[in-house]
């Protein structure tokens, strides 16, 4: 196995799922193994290291909700939910309970690979003690401040998260439930009060945003010039 290569583990107990993942990622290259139920993915989990986890939520014996729960006890492994298509409430459950992601079935291979590129680069974080610009905005985020045509403006720690997260991922796009999750925030009411109060520190025009969008029915980008 290659030392720079990411290992992944695809946990499904559909076969045909299993087996087109592992084609797709390792024509990738990435390294791929699988497991068909819980107890073999605990098994290779103490065999092996793995970068990130691909996990069926709707599996016989033990389920994806409860190997989440059990793998983020011991270990901080990234994990994508393979989550049934349109069932909100199960995908929240399953951020709340760890999981760094999710994906709807039926998906797109190429989208999977998105979300495992996101996450895998995560270990690339931007350095805190550097100022990072946003348009004209300068954020220090030691100083948990945003200088905006000579206004210094303080940010709180929920939103100092949310911009880390947004900064280190730059163009991706965060549902209310990971900003949820990012921020410590559960009211959807309150992640939109509070993505206005970052629109009101960064933008020059918040009313019409150019770098801290709105994506309809999806959530909210930075975009960084």
């Amino acid at each position: 196995m290659g030392n720079n290569k990411i290992h992944i583990l695809v946990v499904d107990d559909d076969n045909r799922i299993r087996d087109l993942l592992k084609e797709y990622l390792t024509e990738k290259d990435y390294v791929v193994s699988t497991s068909n139920n819980a107890e073999n993915a605990k098994i290779k989990i103490s065999q092996f290291k793995f970068d990130l986890i691909v996990l069926d939520v709707m599996m016989p014996g033990q389920n994806g909700y409860e190997l989440t729960k059990e793998i983020k006890k011991n270990m901080e492994i990234p994990i994508i939910l393979l989550t049934a298509k349109g069932e909100v409430e199960n995908r929240i459950k399953g951020l709340e309970l760890g999981a760094d992601d999710y994906i709807g079935k039926p998906f797109e291979p190429k989208e999977l690979l998105l979300r495992i590129k996101n996450l895998t680069n995560k270990n690339k974080k931007i350095d805190l003690n550097i100022k990072h610009f946003v348009g004209h905005a300068q954020i220090d985020l030691n100083k948990m401040n945003i200088i905006l045509e000579e206004q210094d403006k303080k940010i709180n720690l929920s939103e100092k998260k949310v911009l880390v997260e947004m900064l280190s991922n730059p163009g991706k796009t965060y549902s209310r439930e990971e900003i949820g999750k990012i921020s410590g925030i559960s009211q959807e009411r309150s992640i939109d009060v509070m993505i206005t109060r970052l629109r009101q520190k960064i933008e020059i025009n918040p009313k019409n945003p150019k770098y801290l969008q709105t994506i309809r029915g999806s959530g909210y980008v930075l975009w960084i010039e």
